[in-house]
């Protein structure tokens, strides 16, 4: 892998130990969660609720997230939704007794939960260019979606083995500890003092019109977004239903437990995290090439999950799991790699925030789909579905890329002209 040493600064290690822990806690506590639904309904449907309620905050709040994370400075943020989340969903899970832990009340924690990490994300994401050089943005995604992967090879493990040897409510406790050690190593991440100045105005009318301006931008301006936005769409339609309704595809269709499950998925952050690896390496790479990988990865990833409607072997089943991986893993780091280059520093926030208002929408609607689908119709109809869904993802992507080597001129996105220019436009389309 070829990629620049000062990648790994002081203050980048510190947000990638940070997100290593609390992604490792989000692992054991995603698993908790879905293991803690299904068995007390035994409703696919009311199972999928929990990624229903995770989606819904950036779909609801989405475009004034977007206004928070261009005008809040990131490290304050940062903090704030780490403290809250591990307030939600660690410490109080620790103090209601047993008897009063129902599902209501895990769905409000749950829901408080996805609203502090719709603003986490954003930030996080926003924030890179103030850490990195321009030319390692994808490098440094893909470094902080290993954290992801890790926390997938090793949470769900650790929470099958403690779901099976305790409970689910202690399960969740684990969360506490994990989230407190990432806002103490955002306290000690030195951000430019230029990041953190406000822009726009405080009033509600001011508010209104920093969202219209993201949205303009986008609708308007960058043509190309619109179309990642598509891509990501189908994307998100079939992964978050499958990572969702997994623990429900692992007990019927492979007769697993919780521990078994758990490993398997452990298979799925494998393969992740070999893919992010390899990835470290992709800013190198011209953005036709970058987007025709996200379209080659959906495709090979759908192949895999057909895959396993056809199987009942369970080494067979680790195995298409890991390929499923790292076909998943593709796609985020290489889009938020080009949102980063091509977006301002000032409206960076808003892009993001719409390109997640587009990605969780259609990743709502494909949680509610597939889990209507598995309870009427059964796993295998929904497994072939979502594997539809992912070629659909990789036939936009692809026509992304036979749009940009027709409309685009040559320039490199990756000119020493624009690399100096930290807020400049990319070259724009020719007309026609």
């Amino acid at each position: 892998m070829k990629w620049s040493p000062h990648l790994l600064t002081r203050d980048f290690t510190l947000v990638w130990w940070g997100q290593m822990v609390s992604q490792v806690g989000d692992g054991v506590s995603k698993l908790a969660l879905l293991w803690f639904v299904y068995s007390i309904t035994g409703s696919p449907l009311k199972t999928t609720m929990i990624g229903l309620l995770q989606t819904l905050p950036p779909i609801l709040f989405g475009p004034f997230i977007g206004v928070v994370v261009d005008r809040v400075p990131k490290k304050l943020l940062l903090i704030s939704s780490d403290l809250i989340r591990a307030v939600v969903l660690g410490v109080i899970p620790c103090l209601i007794p047993v008897e009063s832990f129902n599902i209501e009340r895990l769905y409000l924690m749950v829901f408080v939960h996805a609203v502090a990490s719709a603003v986490f994300g954003p930030a996080l994401t926003a924030a890179i260019p103030s850490l990195v050089s321009r030319h390692e943005f994808t490098a440094a995604n893909a470094l902080l979606q290993t954290t992801t992967s890790i926390g997938i090879i090793v949470g769900p493990a650790l929470s099958g083995v403690g779901i099976a040897t305790m409970s689910s409510q202690e399960v969740l406790c684990v969360n506490a500890v994990s989230y407190v050690v990432s806002a103490a190593c955002f306290l000690f991440v030195r951000f430019p003092r230029t990041e953190s100045l406000p822009t726009g105005e405080a009033s509600l009318a001011g508010t209104f019109r920093d969202v219209i301006e993201g949205f303009h931008y986008v609708l308007r301006r960058q043509r190309i977004i619109l179309m990642l936005i598509g891509a990501a769409s189908m994307y998100t339609f079939a992964t978050s239903a499958f990572s969702t309704l997994f623990p429900v595809f692992g007990k019927k269709l492979l007769d697993l437990g919780p521990i078994e499950v758990g490993y398997l998925w452990s298979a799925f952050g494998v393969g992740l995290l070999l893919v992010s690896l390899g990835l470290v390496s992709l800013s190198a790479w011209t953005l036709p090439q970058r987007i025709q990988l996200m379209a080659v990865s959906s495709f090979i990833s759908g192949l895999a999950l057909l895959g396993l409607i056809l199987t009942s072997n369970r080494l067979v089943a680790a195995a298409l799991m890991v390929i499923i991986g790292m076909g998943a893993g593709t796609l985020t780091p290489v889009a938020w790699g080009v949102l980063q280059e091509i977006a301002p520093t000032s409206l960076l926030g808003r892009v993001l925030a719409i390109y997640n208002l587009g990605a969780m929408t259609s990743a709502i609607a494909g949680m509610t789909i597939f889990g209507w689908v598995t309870q009427e119709f059964g796993e295998r109809p929904s497994v072939f579905g979502i594997g539809v869904g992912l070629f659909l993802s990789a036939l936009v992507s692809a026509r992304v890329v036979r749009w940009i080597r027709t409309n685009w001129t040559g320039a490199s996105l990756h000119s020493e002209e624009e690399a100096d220019r930290p807020v400049a436009m990319v070259t724009q389309p020719t007309s026609h």
